[in-house]
């Protein structure tokens, strides 16, 4: 017989929340991760450090990048690894190099399209600046904005007619350049000086930087009986935080130190423009990590080979629940639905991982948690995207499994999914690192 979960009380949404809020750039993302693998008695280790081969939780972290791992006591150099793989980044604007801009007595911030963001999505909302800056002494620092700074404003509709006929046609260049104030003169370093006035910095103190908008708007419930939440980057810090959150309960149980596996938390930055990075998940990152791991505890190649062997990796990212009103979009036998549990993701074309055999491990962990799942399928007429999965599969030689929580307008500023599915997720995932 299955275990269900415990009841839901929207503790786990509540935190989830939390954690959108303060996660507004891949770099927080993980500065919140490591939070609370620390408080869950994780330890951070640097890569340049020799590593040992003790029993417990250990992480690193790379720019947007971390990947946390819980060795059992009774863990061997061959011990396989179970996977729970996500990302941190999410479509938006970005700063360019050279961000002081203006035209027409508007201050402006020049900034680049990250991704493949819903652009109407960005305008006319209260945007903030947060990121990463590295400074004159060779530290680094994050760095958020956290008020109505910015805004793309959207043109009257008076001033184009077509839109009620054509539709909104947005230029990536001439129309998504934000305004942030008035005034004819247009400095160098304004932007860079207004940043470092509001953390207490020197003049060009700020030798390179990695900044980037977000809506200010906080997340919120939804929906007459409040089953609905919407908020930012739910592609993909919905599957980050309940990755997070099901290797800190793992770690947390009795049972722990008996595991079958190593337990493994992967968040990968770059995966919505290709994941081709140092810290993209068709980077050397994850692999490294996981090597050294096995050598560590006194592993050979041998062993290494074996561990990869019989590893499993969960890649959890956001699918697309059935829009009411495109329901012709969608596949006609396949309509994942809100608050129906997290969702199997499935392409035979490799645009997803999963094949039967990944199935039936992600059934059977369901199935351990009482949790639901939906499949998902792409419309044959509509060519579905792709995550980490294949990548991690080919790249790695591991079975990898595609899986997420369905949700509603993906890649717009602000997505909205159930209430209750990163809950069942969060338990599908823990009941999977088990094994």
């Amino acid at each position: 017989m299955a275990t269900p979960p415990a009841p839901f009380d929207r503790g786990h949404t509540d935190d989830l929340m939390s954690f959108l809020a303060a996660s507004p750039t891949p770099y927080h993302a993980v500065a919140n991760v490591a939070a609370r693998l620390e408080e869950a008695g994780f330890k951070q280790v640097a890569e340049t450090d020799a590593w040992d081969g003790t029993s417990g939780g250990k992480f690193v972290t790379r720019g947007g990048a971390v990947i946390a791992w819980y060795v059992p006591s009774g863990a061997h150099p061959h011990t396989p690894f179970r996977i729970v793989g996500a990302h941190t980044d999410s479509p938006n604007l970005r700063v360019k190099p050279q961000p002081d801009m203006g035209n027409q007595g508007w201050r402006q911030v020049a900034v680049e399209v990250y991704g493949g963001p819903l652009l109407n999505s960005w305008l006319d909302r209260d945007l903030g600046l947060a990121g990463r800056i590295s400074l004159r002494d060779g530290t680094e620092r994050l760095v958020d904005i956290d008020r109505p700074l910015l805004r793309v404003p959207q043109l009257a509709i008076h001033l184009d007619r077509s839109v009620t006929a054509e539709g909104l046609k947005l230029d990536k260049q001439r129309h998504m350049q934000p305004i942030w104030g008035l005034g004819s003169d247009v400095h160098e370093g304004d932007l860079l000086g207004f940043v470092e006035d509001e953390y207490g910095l020197e003049r060009r103190s700020i030798t390179g930087w990695d900044l980037m908008t977000y809506s200010v708007e906080p997340p919120a419930y939804l929906g007459r009986d409040k089953d609905l939440l919407a908020g930012p980057r739910m592609d993909n810090l919905l599957s980050v935080h309940a990755c997070t959150a099901a290797l800190a309960e793992v770690s947390r149980r009795d049972e722990a130190a008996s595991l079958p596996y190593i337990p493994v938390l992967a968040a990968f930055d770059h995966e919505e423009n290709g994941s081709q990075s140092d810290t993209g998940a068709d980077g050397p990152l994850l692999g490294s990590v996981l090597e050294r791991s096995v050598f560590a505890r006194g592993g050979s190649y041998e062993d290494r080979a074996r561990a990869f062997a019989g590893t499993v990796c969960l890649s959890s990212d956001t699918g697309h629940a059935v829009h009411p009103n495109y329901a012709e979009r969608h596949d006609p036998t396949h309509h994942p639905r809100a608050n129906g549990g997290p969702i199997l993701k499935v392409n035979v074309n490799n645009r997803y991982a999963t094949d039967g055999s990944g199935r039936a491990v992600f059934a059977a962990a369901c199935e351990k948690a009482g949790v639901p799942f939906q499949s998902f399928v792409s419309n044959n007429a509509m060519p579905c995207g792709t995550t980490i999965g294949p990548i991690t599969a080919a790249r790695h030689g591991i079975k990898t499994v595609d899986i997420g929580a369905a949700i509603l307008s993906m890649h717009s500023a602000r997505e909205l999914c159930g209430a209750d599915d990163p809950f069942l997720l969060a338990n599908a995932l823990t009941a999977f690192l088990e094994g």
